[in-house]
């Protein structure tokens, strides 16, 4: 697969996919890829009022066990904090339309599994090939899931941050896509306010805010833009 090829609008792309499911008068289930809270807020936001969302926490790269348990409590506290009441169509906080509340599922925290696809590349800088390793690494079990819970598609969180590339990402969720036989939602959610309403969000539910992406490697070393 290229990384060079032209690139694609996903923002937009996922707004045709909704448009489908709302002539279809369809809900799908979504098996959502989070890395945090933060990331997470918006993209569940967005997309509960479309679909059914299961938030899949898989993030064996934060190498740091006290990090991880932090960041997994956050999401969870922030779903059950935004998403009010205990049935599966329930009001967002604050807001007058209805929503499907998500659901949550921890994936096996094991960072050997991140360890093993980094060797030898420990010195690329951020969004180098060690992180394109890492992001086919979530995305890969997150397909797998999907797959195995019949999941009418699967994302990610990850194109939230302006530090990490949609492009490449969208490309390796199509293609696990096609291998695992389950429909990779394309998305952009940087885009169309996106991240700035993520940080509004974060600040409304005081969430943790990390600094670095997870791993010990992205903690020491200056993001490339």
């Amino acid at each position: 697969m290229s990384y060079m090829e032209n690139k694609v609008n996903y923002h937009k792309e996922l707004e045709k996919e909704i448009k489908k499911w709302s002539d279809k008068e369809m809900c799908p289930t979504i098996l959502l890829h989070s890395c945090c809270a933060p990331c997470s807020s918006y993209c569940m936001e967005y997309l509960s009022k479309y679909a059914e969302i299961t938030a899949f926490y898989y993030n064996p790269n934060i190498t740091d066990e006290n990090e991880y348990r932090h960041r997994v409590a956050e999401l969870k506290r922030l779903i059950d904090e935004m998403f009010v009441g205990q049935t599966d169509e329930v009001f967002i906080k604050d807001k007058t339309s209805t929503v499907h509340k998500p659901s949550f599922i921890e994936g096996e925290y094991d960072p050997d599994y991140f360890y093993n696809i980094a060797k030898g590349l420990e010195s690329e800088p951020e969004c180098g090939r060690r992180c394109i390793k890492c992001y086919e690494l979530r995305l890969r079990k997150t397909a797998e899931e999907a797959a195995k819970g019949g999941y009418d598609y699967f994302t990610t969180t990850l194109t939230i941050s302006p530090l990490k590339d949609a492009q490449v990402l969208n490309r390796l969720g199509i293609k696990l896509g096609e291998e695992y036989g389950v429909k990779y939602l394309p998305s952009d959610f940087k885009k169309n306010g996106g991240y700035q309403r993520s940080i509004e969000l974060s600040r409304e539910y005081n969430l943790y805010r990390q600094n670095y992406c997870g791993c010990e490697f992205s903690k020491t070393l200056k993001p490339s833009l």
